[in-house]
């Protein structure tokens, strides 16, 4: 078997878990771990029977069986961008702090290699969003787009339609679709909804509007939602999973809908997603029933 690690080797907490790796893969002949150069520097020159080198992350991808994303889910949205054609399987590993995408954390590395090697895993799908500008470029997202200001003291107005209905025009500090996935993400933390993954749904969810009674939306994703902005006084930008595009003509309008797109997430036998919200959010943890 064939494992390919995409990880940041900038984020010293991907090192341990990355030697990890590689001494289980060791240990096991019948498994190789490929990679890219730039990881070399983590292990110091050291011996390692099971290390393919290759010089990029796709060409790592390419001959591998199952993907490993060291890190977040910053590490998890890059990997997504490389494979959002490719029907491979990805294990997350959370060597960060939240990581809601990486459902396996670092301590139980070796009992998931084991899983995996022996095949008791199952696919978590994730679709992508993707928006398309009124010049046909098409943008990807498996968190979010999202219209914000630039600056700290401005609103922003955006228009939203959805199946050519109109929705409304929000004054806000900016604007969040977001997918299932990204539900946890920005969404979460503007007071958005928590959807199940794989419900073919979006969420349009305004950050600080103008107006208190307005509130977040879950529409289908099988329909298109048009989002314009007109120009402004200031600069609004517009970003998919952090990923900054300049606007330079207005009015810019994007069509927003579930991509053909996936990403094939490992779930091992013991983990679930609500077993992840339940570790992540501390859900039920009561300080009162604290010895």
């Amino acid at each position: 078997m064939k494992f390919a690690v995409i990880a940041n080797p900038q984020k010293y907490s991907v090192k341990k878990p990355f030697i990890e790796l590689l001494n289980w893969a060791d240990d096991h002949k019948a498994v190789d771990v490929i990679f890219c150069e730039e990881l070399q520097e983590l292990y110091n020159g050291d011996e390692h029977p099971s290390a393919i080198v290759v010089e990029n992350e796709q060409q790592a991808i390419d001959q591998a069986d199952i993907i490993i994303a060291i890190g977040g889910d910053g590490t998890m949205l890059y990997t997504a961008r490389l494979m959002k054609n490719i029907p491979k399987p990805i294990l997350g590993v959370n060597s960060g702090r939240l990581g809601f995408m990486a459902y396996t954390q670092k301590e139980q590395l070796p009992k998931a290699l084991h899983s995996l090697l022996d095949g008791k895993y199952r696919i978590d799908k994730r679709y992508l969003l993707e928006a398309e500008d009124q010049e046909g470029t098409i943008y990807h997202a498996l968190n979010e787009f999202l219209f914000s200001k630039k600056d700290s003291t401005s609103m922003v107005k955006v228009h939203a339609e959805y199946d050519d209905m109109f929705i409304n025009d929000y004054w806000a500090d900016g604007l969040i679709v977001a997918s299932p996935t990204g539900s946890t993400a920005y969404n979460l933390s503007s007071n958005g909804p928590i959807v199940m993954p794989n419900t073919d749904v979006m969420v349009l969810n305004p950050i600080n509007p103008h107006t208190l009674t307005t509130r977040p939306l879950v529409l289908p994703s099988n329909k298109s939602l048009k989002i314009r902005v007109n120009e402004q006084d200031h600069e609004v930008l517009f970003s998919y999973d952090g990923r900054i595009k300049e606007i330079d003509s207005y009015p810019f309008e994007v069509a927003i809908r579930r991509s053909n797109f996936t990403i094939n997430l490992i779930e091992l036998p013991e983990q679930s997603y609500f077993d992840t919200l339940r570790h992540k959010l501390m859900w039920g943890m009561d300080s009162r029933n604290r010895d």
